[in-house]
């Protein structure tokens, strides 16, 4: 099996049209390809830069032509859950016909969809990406080949990774940004390339502030890794 993942700019996708007008982003929980009726079904969030950009965004995605049906569920602020039926776009349509298939959520964001397909081999991906190139852009960011034992792996493992990205998404924006700029400065290397006092200069605070970021970054890290290697182990 061969799994691509690719940045895709369709030009049909009521999605992305909706992502290149306003500040929402949409992520799908759920999506099933009815290619007898040219239909996609999904369930997504809805992610917006305040209130009013997601009144924005979701307003626009029900006026679009090529939505077929809309439902909100829920919202909260500027979140929201909804369900969508839209049209098949043509890349969706390449994708069928090349005997390609979803193996990952979409992410839309800023006129970009992030895609995850497989193929059964890499001689229908290369024709089915050629197709691809004619009515759409894309740019492939990774390409590779899944063996069985890998699959089965990722399978049998996927309750340990959902509690590892549970425990990234714990993590307050300070405390994302703290962790981060000390991984790439070397604050975790050894010899240390970064101190507490580099660090508090780059941020513009105390180094007791700086260690208190990083002690509860770290905290919520270390506290979903403990658990998801648990789940491994079981």
């Amino acid at each position: 099996m061969l799994d691509v993942t690719m940045e895709m700019e369709q030009f049909d996708c009521p999605f992305i049209d909706a992502t290149v007008d306003h500040e929402v982003a949409f992520s799908t929980m759920h999506w099933q390809l009815d290619a007898a009726a040219e239909e996609l079904e999904t369930r997504m969030v809805v992610e917006a830069a305040d209130r009013g950009a997601l009144d924005d965004g979701l307003s626009a995605l029900r006026a679009h032509e090529n939505m077929t049906d809309y439902r909100l569920f829920t919202r909260r602020d500027d979140t929201a859950m909804i369900r969508a039926v839209i049209e098949e776009t043509d890349a969706m349509e390449t994708i069928h016909e090349g005997g390609g298939y979803i193996t990952g959520p979409f992410h839309i964001e800023d006129g970009s969809e992030r895609w995850q397909v497989g193929f059964d081999d890499g001689g229908a991906a290369d024709e089915t990406l050629y197709e691809l190139d004619g009515n759409n852009h894309y740019e492939v960011t990774a390409r590779s080949d899944l063996e069985l034992d890998q699959l089965f792996d990722v399978l049998t493992n996927a309750d340990a990774a959902t509690t590892m990205l549970d425990a990234c998404r714990s993590l307050s924006a300070v405390e994302e940004e703290t962790v981060r700029t000390a991984a790439e400065a070397g604050y975790f290397d050894t010899p240390r390339e970064a101190t507490l006092s580099t660090l508090a200069d780059e941020f513009d605070v105390s180094t007791t502030a700086v260690s208190k970021n990083m002690r509860r970054g770290e905290k919520k890290v270390l506290r979903g890794l403990v658990e998801a290697l648990e789940r491994i182990d079981e």
